[in-house]
């Protein structure tokens, strides 16, 4: 008998697994990010080259994610950084407003690439939702982007999946 609770058991957990698996639903997209502002850089004393950073920048979504029937359309990241010579690593939160006025937002945590008058050459991090409102209320998912200078703005290109609940 506790062979066949036991084998039913992973039966049930299996089965519960390859349904969520299954409801996961991939996404893509590419969004515009304008320089920042605000921007506070402070050095840190006694290290030279190495400063810390709190800015904000708005966003434009150039090739929209399409999430349960709606599509990105802007949105602001907020984030801090600890920038050394070569190297900038940071933290923050994206938070992006759909066409029919919904959100979602992320929390995010990158590395960036400098070049040697410490412009950025490459960013490359990950990224998990935290939750959502309207139609995206529940929202659960993660992903990774990749991120190239434009011009004074940044391109970022997002991949990655998501779950509603039912």
């Amino acid at each position: 008998m506790r062979r066949t609770l036991f084998s039913f058991g992973l039966v049930v957990v299996y089965l519960a697994a390859a349904i969520v698996a299954a409801a996961q639903e991939k996404i893509s997209g590419t969004a515009q990010c304008a320089k920042p502002d605000p921007q506070h850089i402070v050095p840190v004393e006694g290290m030279p080259g190495h400063s810390l950073a709190v800015e904000q920048s708005k966003c434009t979504w150039t090739k929209p994610m399409e999430i349960a029937g709606l599509q990105t359309k802007d949105g602001v990241s907020t984030s801090t950084g600890d920038i050394s010579a070569t190297t900038a690593r940071g933290r923050g939160y994206h938070v992006a407003t759909m066409t029919n006025g919904d959100t979602w937002s992320a929390s995010y945590s990158d590395t960036t690439h400098l070049s040697k008058d410490g412009s950025p050459e490459s960013t490359k991090g990950t990224w998990v939702f935290l939750g959502g409102t309207g139609k995206l209320k529940g929202i659960k998912g993660k992903g990774t982007f990749e991120c190239k200078p434009a011009g004074d703005m940044s391109s970022c290109d997002i991949a990655g999946e998501y779950t509603l609940p039912k």
